[in-house]
């Protein structure tokens, strides 16, 4: 794990090229962190072998899906974070504050790698700062507010991997279509989709650090229906 970890923070190396593609932030953003969060599977391991050496069966990145009822983005699956509210003295500290908020994480676990250039994200005009973090020693986690999350789980990164579990979203509205990564994620709470931002990000971390399996990029993941 101590190679993956190296990795990981070699993402945040000042100099670095931008991990997704710099697009210009809608006029007065509301800037947002997310954390993601990296570490070793506290419970059971993947049953697969990822082919990248690097990638254990016990490596693992914390999600949450929303709860359905939320009027922005409900029931997606996410990472923990939100808003950068005035108290916080930046991004690190939003990501933080909301994982212990959504998931009950406990902070002084996490050893915080740095963060990556923010994305901007002009339908809901929010500037996200992505957080990335590693699990020095892991805490529980769980839905703290049903209101806000219907399910926290920790997916092992060898699964995300797995090209059965890729595909993309396609969204087809007025004679356009949009494309998208995503993923398929098998947990306690049932099979999630991982799409939109968070499956972007998810693919650009992967794509940069040499994880990534071939998958068959024409494969269709429909979207989640909205209940």
């Amino acid at each position: 794990m101590a190679i993956a970890r190296q990795q990981l923070s070699a993402l945040v190396s000042p100099g670095g090229a931008p991990l997704v593609p710099q697009m210009p932030a809608a006029t007065s953003s509301r800037r947002a962190a997310v954390l993601i969060l990296f570490g070793v599977l506290d419970r059971v391991p993947s049953d697969r072998t990822a082919q990248d050496p690097r990638v254990g069966r016990d490596l693992d990145v914390l999600l949450l899906a929303r709860a359905a009822t939320l009027r922005a983005h409900p029931g997606e699956v996410a990472f923990p974070g939100g808003r950068i509210d005035p108290g916080d003295t930046g991004p690190v500290a939003a990501a933080l504050r909301e994982a212990h908020e959504e998931t009950g994480l406990d902070p002084s676990g996490v050893d915080v790698l740095g963060t990556l250039d923010p994305v901007p994200l002009a339908f809901s005009r929010h500037l996200v700062t992505p957080v990335l973090g590693w699990w020095r020693e892991s805490s529980p986690v769980r839905v703290v507010d049903e209101a806000e999350s219907a399910a926290v789980f920790r997916a092992p990164v060898a699964d995300l991997l797995d090209p059965a579990h890729r595909g993309v979203t396609v969204i087809r509205r007025d004679g356009h279509e949009w494309r998208g990564p995503a993923f398929t994620v098998d947990a306690e709470t049932g099979t999630h989709t991982v799409w939109g931002f968070t499956a972007m990000l998810l693919d650009a971390v992967f794509d940069r650090l040499g994880w990534t399996e071939a998958w068959d990029e024409r494969r269709e993941i429909p979207l989640p229906v909205r209940r």
